[in-house]
């Protein structure tokens, strides 16, 4: 009697654990089951003891998803500006159950899955955007197609970055030491005669222009090229400059930069340099980092780097 209890009682149990796992893994979508997370997903392949990312780890994976009607809305090969096949990002807190955040936690590295995620809350929860965009049907779900090729830890992510800026600010250092060294030479090897003025601006003029020169609030129009002590060129308003230099962008384009003089909407060395030319003047302006763009630097200028820069005083209108 007792043997027969027992067995109906383990009969039940198990019935119990099966039904459950059913009821939990019952899914609309043909080949993807639920988990308790809310996610809704089909596996390829999948490593049960693997390395799973967790909070502020970086994930590093390949990725597409897709809208309802199968138009792929990313793919990480065509959408990547350092053209790789994946992207990589840390990964945040799930901003709502089912979310893609909660998918990746479940992904070991070497993992591939697909998983269905609600479009509406990926837009307006992850994305918060405002309202669903025309190519997102409202109720529809997303299809991630995935696979997670790296893990680095949150704790090795923190490490490298102090490490990293350590190095920068070493290298920043060595080049605020080094920049007067660095400036002596170029005016030495150029044979510039020129004194520099109290901010430290060397002013060569080329050619002179006519007429009256512009004040505070003149909106003036320049023609400049901008290049490194190495003779670099890292910024100009000539187009054919920029191709030859390997820095032309179809974006912008190639005429006179056009602002308000003193206003400080350029470096404080084109203000000074500027305001002592007349309309028709060309000049070279030496401007040492302080002037320029000092200790953080901007794009191609690296810190504490001194500049030169040919410009031409195209024309100018008085300030009213």
């Amino acid at each position: 009697m007792k043997k027969q209890l027992s067995r109906q009682m383990a009969f039940t149990t198990v019935s119990a654990a099966v039904l459950a796992f059913t009821a939990c893994n019952k899914s609309p979508y043909p080949g993807y089951e639920m988990a308790e997370n809310g996610v809704y997903a089909k596996f390829y392949t999948q490593d049960a003891n693997g390395v799973k990312p967790k909070e502020g780890d970086v994930v590093k994976l390949s990725l597409i998803y897709k809208n309802s009607k199968d138009s792929v809305l990313f793919d990480s090969k065509n959408n990547n500006p350092t053209r790789t096949n994946f992207i990589e990002f840390p990964l945040t807190k799930s901003t709502f159950k089912g979310s893609f955040e909660d998918a990746l936690s479940m992904m070991a590295v070497g993992d591939s899955a697909s998983f269905k995620i609600s479009a509406d809350s990926v837009y307006l929860k992850t994305f918060r955007a405002k309202d669903l965009p025309p190519y997102i049907e409202k109720g529809s779900m997303l299809t991630f197609e995935t696979k997670l090729e790296k893990v680095t830890a949150k704790e090795a992510v923190e490490k490298e970055r102090k490490e990293e800026i350590e190095k920068q600010r070493a290298m920043a250092e060595l080049r605020k030491n080094e920049e007067p060294k660095v400036l002596a030479k170029y005016l030495e090897d150029n044979k510039i005669k020129a004194k520099p003025t109290a901010s430290g601006l060397y002013y060569i003029e080329k050619t002179k222009g006519k007429g009256p020169k512009p004040g505070k609030g003149s909106m003036v129009r320049v023609n400049y090229t901008g290049r490194l002590l190495d003779g670099s060129i890292f910024d100009t308003s000539d187009e054919a400059a920029a191709k030859q230099a390997g820095v032309f962008d179809a974006r912008r384009p190639y005429e006179p930069i056009g602002f308000p003089l003193g206003e400080g909407q350029v470096v404080p060395g084109w203000d000074e340099g500027i305001a002592l030319m007349n309309a028709g003047t060309k000049a070279l302006l030496i401007i040492p980092s302080a002037i320029a763009y000092g200790e953080h630097g901007a794009g191609p200028i690296p810190p504490y780097s001194p500049l030169t820069f040919e410009v031409e005083l195209v024309s100018f209108t008085p300030a009213k």
